[in-house]
């Protein structure tokens, strides 16, 4: 088995997450859950009358009269996440680029690029007898192309999609110009930041005649390039509004697990973007199971594996010292989502008497978790908890205050715990049985 899954699954995926582009979005990712996460705690504020009705008298005196003003910390963020993700990935491909293909590139101008082709495609337009105009819907909030709500609408989650190809064109053009070293010079003596500015100038003239030109094409069609990448990543997202698709996910993560690789980085850097859409789409009301921080909340209880139940085992109910002590060792970053002691000190990776509960107990419990979410009896996720948040905490958070939220991720860990239990007394008896024959 774990031949086969290095040949056929971790060989391609690590390969995959060391594509530039993959590692920038996976480095967007990261930068932007501090900024992710305040804007849902916001949020979770603002939504806890629904979930808990005796606060809205309360609510109704105090903070629903500033509303507007604390949920600017919301708007700020997952309001126009797309601008978090656009700028990081600008940056951080072109630096990629610069630093491994040795090149003459400057990071800001990477990232100032991305943000200019970026905002050539944003506003919204038609074709009409009197030739391409700009939209205006009121009724559709529809400002002159621009689409309003709380933000511009394609700065939030559903412009990540297009901000990741932006970036990958711009910074490429750009990078064809000064691999080439055709661009406009000026002397040693002008300060850096004024000759960045100078070799940007043809990139910039290059990406506005192709963006206008794709552009008008596009909308000659009926559609634009927001439609146009609607297509091939509505596939993935449906994915992950699906049950079969949440397990394929998590056997892919957990496969990775086995061999030794971070698989929650490398799958989670492909997903993060359309995990974010799914939630702001769950704050809009839609009841989608796998968002935000879903697999933390319910599924990953004590980290990858779902393990904080073995862990717990191992520290109070074996007979093997050496469970035991590292058990006791693993306890307390087991309860905050951090369980690499247990990955790689048990340890998980190519371990065939733990391979089976690692794999399947995430997915029962992801499974309870997304059937109880789809049926209606718990929220769905709205808002992104820190993921090291403890069990039970991180799914009251992620529901928006739900207590069932708070519930149905105890219950997860429980069935984890059960799960693990016979596979952990076969090795505890086993490792045991040597103890005593070594001191013997």
């Amino acid at each position: 088995m774990f031949e086969f899954l290095e040949k056929y699954l971790m060989g391609p995926l690590t390969k995959l997450s060391q594509y530039k582009l993959v590692r920038a979005i996976q480095s967007a990712g990261m930068a932007s859950i501090s900024f992710v996460t305040i804007g849902s705690l916001f949020l979770v504020l603002n939504v806890l009358p629904m979930v808990i009705p005796g606060l809205e008298g309360f609510y109704a005196s105090t903070f629903d009269k500033v509303t507007p003003l604390y949920m600017l910390a919301n708007v700020a963020t997952m309001g126009v996440i797309a601008l978090y993700f656009l700028l990081v990935i600008g940056f951080e491909y072109t630096r990629f680029i610069a630093e491994e293909e040795d090149l003459d590139l400057s990071p800001i101008t990477g990232m100032l690029l991305s943000l200019f082709g970026f905002f050539m495609l944003v506003p919204q337009l038609v074709k009409g007898p009197e030739g391409i105009s700009k939209v205006n819907d009121a009724e559709a909030g529809i400002i002159n192309g621009w689409a309003i709500g709380d933000a511009p609408a394609r700065f939030g989650a559903t412009g990540i999609f297009t901000a990741i190809i932006v970036c990958f064109v711009t910074v490429n053009i750009y990078k064809f110009f000064i691999k080439r070293d055709i661009r406009i010079k000026m002397p040693d003596s002008v300060p850096e930041g004024v000759a960045n500015s100078f070799s940007a100038l043809i990139p910039v003239i290059v990406i506005s005649i192709i963006f206008i030109v794709v552009n008008g094409i596009l909308v000659s069609l009926g559609t634009d390039i927001f439609g146009l990448v609607a297509i091939p990543f509505g596939f993935v997202a449906n994915l992950t509004g699906s049950w079969i698709g949440m397990i394929i996910i998590i056997l892919f993560i957990q496969a990775l697990w086995l061999v030794g690789i971070h698989g929650a980085t490398i799958i989670g850097s492909i997903l993060t973007p359309i995990y974010l859409y799914n939630m702001e789409l769950n704050g809009s009301g839609s009841h989608i199971p796998l968002a935000g921080e879903f697999m933390n909340a319910f599924s990953y209880n004590g980290g990858s594996g779902a393990t904080l139940g073995l862990v717990i085992m191992m520290a109070f109910l074996a007979k093997s010292q050496q469970l035991k002590l590292l058990g006791r060792a693993s306890i307390v970053p087991g309860i905050f989502q951090i369980n690499e002691p247990i990955i790689f000190g048990l340890p998980m990776v190519y371990n065939p008497n733990f391979a089976v509960p690692f794999l399947v107990s995430p997915m029962v419990s992801g499974s309870i978790a997304y059937f109880a979410i789809s049926s209606g009896l718990v929220r769905p996720v709205i808002a992104q908890q820190p993921w090291p948040t403890p069990v039970g905490i991180n799914g009251f958070i992620a529901t928006g205050g739900d207590w069932k939220g708070l519930v149905l991720s105890l219950v997860c860990a429980i069935v984890n715990a059960l799960i693990y239990y016979p596979f952990f007394k076969k090795r505890d008896n086993e490792l045991y049985k040597e103890e005593l024959e070594s001191e013997q």
